[in-house]
């Protein structure tokens, strides 16, 4: 059996070096290793070996399976090597003049974030950002949503290991978690723990969410979220804010409804729909586009306002979903694959 193991690993050493395509490695594999591969065989005449001489051609076959293994994974990393290379093209001076003397153009996500700013930077609304890193005080606690809610499950939210430590995001509890953010509401929370109202603030940025990547899905995405806190603030101030939006945004002739719903830091709560039939590629005569609601008074008396004084509104969405509808896109993730015959359509 030793000279049939040496002739196996000289058979290999010799055959794997010269595959040049993955299939070819794939059945090469086979061949050696697989269930009727010739190791295999060998190892299936164990039984045929005296029980004296089985140590030494046990230990015998596993010495040739570690050395054909390792040819094995030389072959593979070669021709993973192989296809990387093909994939990158020819290798780049970057001392040298571009080939490509068009000016860069802005990608449709900021396209839309930059306009839906402008937009409501009329009507008095100030740009709010915050770290994308957060704690579950800021994302969960002081927003109303209770510790046993399905959006603080570890399969919806990306959480950090316990001994993970940032030292530019101050914990309100010592031993809550850090995760990435589910939605940029945390950011209406540090605004209002900073000062007192009138507070006025609009607050894009990217969320994350375990979501399984497809065409309307993805586990990284973009969100642009308002407050709007002030003495005798009513929803009929929320919805005249919303028709004004969608107006400038999609044309003056977008008209929003609202329907009822249930969102833990509003109360009462809306999904927000608009007509868009006249936008590319929209036939439905209602599209659903966001949530909004009062801010229930739960969150105000959690960052310190008497919510007998002070009302407020809130409302959100995705930009992605809006560049999908303005834009005619069908599918999001195109705007993450960095594609130059995509996104010079932006120009």
């Amino acid at each position: 059996m030793q000279d049939q193991l040496s002739a196996l690993l000289a058979k290999a050493a010799a055959e794997l070096p010269g595959i040049v395509t993955r299939p070819d490695f794939e059945a090469a594999k086979a061949r050696y290793v697989g269930p009727n591969g010739e190791l295999t065989a060998l190892m299936k005449q164990m039984g045929a070996v005296p029980k004296e001489q089985r140590p030494a051609v046990g230990k015998l076959i596993n010495e040739t399976k570690t050395q054909l293994q390792a040819h094995l994974d030389t072959a593979l990393a070669r021709l993973a090597s192989a296809e990387l290379a093909a994939q990158l093209g020819p290798a780049v001076d970057p001392t040298l003049p571009s080939p490509d003397p068009g000016p860069g153009t802005m990608h449709p996500l900021t396209l839309v974030r930059e306009e839906m700013c402008r937009i409501l930077r009329k009507v008095g609304f100030a740009v709010a950002d915050g770290p994308e890193v957060e704690t579950e005080y800021y994302c969960f606690d002081a927003l109303n949503t209770p510790a046993d809610h399905p959006a603080r499950d570890d399969k919806d939210t990306f959480y950090f290991p316990a001994a993970a430590r940032f030292g530019n995001v101050s914990k309100k509890v010592s031993d809550e978690k850090y995760l990435l953010r589910t939605h940029t509401s945390s950011v209406q929370i540090r605004t209002m723990l900073k000062g007192p109202p009138p507070i006025r603030i609009v607050s894009p940025g990217r969320v994350y969410r375990r979501d399984t990547t497809d065409a309307t899905h993805s586990a990284n995405f973009h969100q642009l979220e308002c407050l709007y806190v002030d003495r005798n603030v009513t929803v009929r101030d929320l919805k005249a804010l919303l028709d004004y939006v969608f107006a400038s945004l999609l044309g003056k002739d977008t008209k929003t409804r609202f329907r009822p719903h249930y969102f833990g830091y509003t109360e009462p709560s809306f999904e927000v729909d608009l007509t868009a039939t006249h936008l590319p590629k929209v036939k439905k005569p209602w599209i659903e586009i966001g949530g909004c609601g009062m801010v229930d008074p739960s969150v105000f008396e959690a960052v310190g306002y008497d919510p007998e004084i002070w009302s407020g509104y809130a409302f959100g969405m995705g930009l992605e979903r809006l560049a999908m509808l303005l834009y005619g896109i069908d599918d999001i993730r195109y705007f993450y694959q960095n594609d130059l015959r995509f996104l010079k359509q932006f120009a």
